[in-house]
């Protein structure tokens, strides 16, 4: 049987922490931020947890 391979669009967008939950980065945090206001720049700085739903998905992704 072959071995599973990892997604390699997944994994770089998605980390898994120590205590393995998984995070990525909030989206539309790239570019043109002079169009974007003060408070939905704080909003989507730093990065965010997945939800449960998608963690399982995600996992299988990733090869975990």
């Amino acid at each position: 049987m072959p071995k599973q391979k990892t997604h390699k669009g997944t994994a770089k967008r998605v980390r898994v922490t120590g205590s393995g939950k998984l995070v990525r980065e909030h989206t539309n945090n790239q570019h043109k931020f002079e169009h974007k206001s003060s408070s939905r720049k704080r909003r989507i700085k730093g990065i965010g947890v997945l939800s449960p739903s998608d963690t399982s998905r995600m996992k299988k992704l990733l090869g975990l």
